[in-house]
């Protein structure tokens, strides 16, 4: 199968998680849910970077680029400004041969705090990363969920990717 996502691994407990076929996996039902493509299609176009690290790495970024000197379990950047521009709408889907030739953009994911919420919530790791990663990826293609009705669009659409892949809702 097709490599959807370009981990870079900094703490290697990523590695021996086997974050890479979890994260192509998510990936590919994402692309594939939202029309970006059926099972067994290339996916030219789609590919995201994840820096696969710990909370002390995260926290410095999350400061870099959104002011907030705390560790957080996931960030991305996208390639391009996608979001809907009416509360609850649909993104704009991306020009696959456009801009995005390069790839969707960028994610990074943080060990620690991503094991605690697991543990917090009761759920496998396994299935809180195939979430943070789905979540990422809607981010990535201009999903947000600062207003209620794109929270709500956001959620329900996690909700119905992650049913693809047998995960329960996550919002339960």
């Amino acid at each position: 199968m097709e490599q959807l996502v370009d981990i870079v691994f900094e703490d290697s407990r990523w590695e021996s998680f086997n974050l890479q076929p979890l994260a192509d996996r998510a990936a590919r039902a994402t692309f594939i849910a939202l029309g970006f493509g059926q099972e067994g299609d290339a996916f030219a176009g789609h590919e995201v970077s994840c820096l696969a690290c710990d909370d002390a790495r995260i926290a410095i970024l999350n400061e870099d680029f959104r002011g907030k000197p705390t560790p957080t379990n996931v960030l991305s950047w996208p390639a391009d400004e996608l979001a809907a521009e009416v509360e609850g709408d649909m993104p704009d889907a991306p020009d696959l041969d456009g801009p995005f030739s390069d790839g969707l953009g960028d994610i990074a994911i943080a060990w620690e705090t991503c094991e605690r919420e697991a543990a917090e919530q009761g759920k496998s790791m396994a299935d809180h990363v195939t979430h943070l990663i789905v979540h990422a990826i809607l981010h990535l293609l201009g999903y947000d969920h600062i207003r209620d009705g794109d929270a709500t669009l956001m959620e329900n659409t996690e909700v119905r990717i992650l049913a693809t892949l047998g995960l329960a809702n996550p919002y339960d």
